[in-house]
């Protein structure tokens, strides 16, 4: 694996253009998301945490992002969020997507956030091993969770549980 030189900081409006791009790019391969299409800007920044929305630049090319979204609006559940890591097909294998997820957890532990968790589809080996490698754990496969360009699919779920949160 080319380690890229990076940078990740915090996602802002004006990188909204790329990082949809990006997140349709993966929509588009048919192993990332059960999403037919990206959504717009105001509603994707109206489901993801503000404080946890990352991405990896080099120059002033989006070459990934990161995000976490609430699993819930009950109280006993604002420790645990979902997230989602997207990186653009020509910056694979080069290290971005660790550096995301990377930060993202160093973010959500100092928030406090105890669990950040995500689903996804078993064909998509290079995030199951990005995952793992990350620390995530399979906490189980969701058999035949939804029909998805005509066929049912699975989902595993993964889970990371925060080191700093007692």
């Amino acid at each position: 694996m080319t380690t890229t030189r990076v940078t990740v900081t915090g996602m802002l409006p004006e990188h909204a253009g790329q990082v949809l791009a990006i997140y349709q790019l993966g929509i588009d391969g048919g192993d990332a998301t059960f999403e037919t299409t990206a959504p717009t800007w105001e509603d994707f920044d109206a489901s993801r945490l503000a404080g946890h929305r990352l991405i990896a630049l080099e120059g002033s090319r989006v070459l990934g992002w990161a995000a976490v979204a609430p699993v819930s609006g009950r109280c006993v559940y604002t420790g645990v969020v979902e997230h989602s890591v997207y990186v653009h097909p020509g910056a694979r294998g080069r290290g971005v997507g660790l550096a995301l997820l990377t930060a993202l957890l160093d973010s959500t532990d100092a928030a406090g956030i105890w669990t950040v968790q995500s689903g996804i589809f078993p064909e998509n080996t290079a995030s199951l091993a990005l995952h793992a490698k990350a620390g995530f754990r399979v906490v189980g496969t969701r058999e035949r969770l939804g029909r998805h360009r005509g066929r049912w699919r699975d989902v595993v779920l993964v889970e990371r549980r925060s080191p700093a949160v007692d």
